[in-house]
């Protein structure tokens, strides 16, 4: 289990992998990027596309297959695989759930956020639920202290929340929806609450 998030139940290693014929070209360009000898440094990127393609984790056929394309031992991606928490060696939920609880969004209130996913889901931290439709996991920094406390669902960020918000998302996402991303206040990506407050007036040049 990839940093202590337990699938919905028992799961299979498929017993191979191959890139698709699509996923084949991306990650050549990716590999053409760096110069010869120095293909290794393609690992995460290949890993990120792996486990897009095998639905969100990394089975071990998958390692195995990068390690033989870009001529690496085995053991040097797992332990790439295994240092970032981006990447997950089990199954997870349909919706990956990461709480960011680092200092600046603890401040902001990422104890309700997590505690609204807890009771929710009805799953602790690291857990999937029965369904396997969510995965609840804790997450350090995730680069959006300014609008905290915030969440990130698979690639998408949900900000400024509260528990109400919180709670709307999770349950638009449970009923298949799209949630609108970014900040859940009034405001414009970063700018301040309720609208600019400065430079709200435009003047042409020369008047």
């Amino acid at each position: 289990m990839s940093h202590g998030v337990a699938p919905a139940g028992p799961f299979e290693q498929p017993a191979s992998f191959e890139f698709s014929a699509e996923n084949k070209a991306w990650a050549d360009k990716i590999i053409a990027r760096y110069p010869a000898g120095r293909q290794q440094s393609a690992i995460v990127p290949l890993l990120d596309i792996a486990q897009r393609q095998s639905g969100g984790w990394l089975p071990r056929a998958a390692m195995e297959y990068l390690a033989g394309l870009l001529g690496m031992a085995v053991i040097r991606v797992y332990e790439v695989a295994s240092f970032y928490t981006m990447f997950n060696m089990a199954p997870v939920g349909k919706h990956l759930v990461q709480v960011c609880t680092t200092t600046p969004c603890w401040l902001r209130g990422s104890d309700a956020v997590l505690a609204a996913c807890k009771s929710r889901l009805g799953i602790d931290i690291n857990q999937t639920t029965p369904d396997g439709t969510f995965s609840l996991m804790e997450a350090e920094c995730l680069g959006a202290c300014v609008n905290a406390p915030m969440m990130q669902v698979n690639d998408d960020f949900y900000e400024d929340l509260t528990a109400e918000t919180t709670l709307k998302v999770l349950d638009a996402l449970a009923r298949g929806e799209t949630p609108k991303t970014g900040p859940q206040i009034d405001r414009q990506t970063s700018c301040p609450e309720g609208g600019p407050t400065t430079l709200t007036t435009f003047k042409a040049a020369g008047e």
